[in-house]
């Protein structure tokens, strides 16, 4: 029996915030400078919400595409309202530059280099000298999965020193307090959120871990001969990596309770403790805000002739007090 009888939503801290994405929105509610909550909802392309989605391995890639893009925007989001002036008036809206296409195209591209070089063409040259050993290229490439791990967990903890970033974990454990709340069917008070955890088997860090750890089983007993091959398998090989690692994080999180599935999941929610932090009132009232505008905009889109929750979400953003 699964643990999730309810629609699932998911999301991601941004700056001074928090976007859900719902079933057929995205919704991103941030504390602007005077205190106020603005909030931003966006209709979610019909190619991450149609057939393909439904289908293994598809879903999987085309998840990444989407978390890359909504995240990009939903940070593009928040830092404009960020910047606004801190005695700004509470009811006014918030003026925010939606990110076109190019700019979007760009900022992917650019964040899709660093992280392959980074996390795989890196690993892969620090662990040329093993080449070899033992007469094979076993030991190179479990070596070069190890360092993957090492520079995972270590990038984690250097830009959880940074105060920006360590709220920014902050907001991410509100965020998945609050997806548990919605998950189960509590009440979306501070009261009820307080009583989960900080951690998510579906988080974006038990991705990332399942990836590296998926990416040592696909690359264990690939040749590392000829060279352009070694470095182009490193590439070419992410999309299915991705999407065998979504496939274990959406069972993992469907079938949370079973005992096998928890011990898989363990190391996913220990590598939690540094990408979250207890939140503090405030910043979960901010996660239930962009929980309640994704949901009343998923109840317009069920029931598109009954009346909204709040008439005002049809508008792209909004600022509340």
């Amino acid at each position: 029996m699964t643990t999730q009888q309810r629609p699932t939503y998911g999301g991601q801290a941004v700056i001074e915030g928090v976007m859900i994405r719902g079933r057929s929105h995205m919704a991103v509610a941030v504390r602007r400078p005077n205190g106020a909550i603005a909030t931003h909802l966006r209709p979610l392309s019909p190619l991450y919400t149609g057939s393909l989605r439904r289908i293994p391995l598809i879903r999987g890639v085309l998840t990444l595409i989407e978390t890359l893009s909504l995240g990009m925007r939903a940070l593009s989001y928040s830092s404009s309202v960020s910047m606004e002036a801190a005695d700004a008036d509470p009811e006014s809206e918030v003026e925010s530059e939606e990110l076109g296409k190019g700019a979007l195209a760009v900022m992917l591209l650019v964040s899709f280099s660093f992280a392959i070089a980074l996390f795989f063409l890196l690993p892969l040259f620090a662990s040329r000298p093993l080449e070899g050993v033992f007469g094979g290229d076993v030991v190179s490439n479990i070596a070069e999965g190890a360092i993957r791990l090492a520079v995972l967990v270590a990038y984690i903890w250097l830009i959880g020193r940074m105060e920006d970033i360590r709220r920014v974990f902050m907001y991410h454990g509100a965020e998945h307090m609050t997806v548990h709340a919605q998950e189960r069917g509590d009440a979306l008070s501070l009261d009820a959120i307080r009583r989960y955890s900080p951690a998510h088997p579906r988080c974006g860090t038990a991705f990332l871990l399942t990836v590296m750890v998926m990416a040592i089983l696909v690359f264990v007993f690939v040749p590392r001969d000829p060279l352009w091959w070694l470095v182009a398998s490193r590439i070419v090989f992410i999309p299915v990596i991705a999407a065998l690692a979504y496939e274990v994080i959406r069972l993992s999180g469907r079938y949370e309770g079973n005992p096998a599935v928890r011990l898989i999941s363990a190391p996913n929610l220990l590598l939690q403790k540094l990408t979250t932090r207890q939140p503090d009132d405030d910043q979960i009232e901010v996660a239930v805000a962009a929980m309640r505008t994704a949901l009343a905009a998923d109840r317009e889109t069920d029931s598109p002739s009954a009346a909204s929750e709040d008439g005002r979400l049809r508008g792209g953003s909004r600022a509340r007090s």
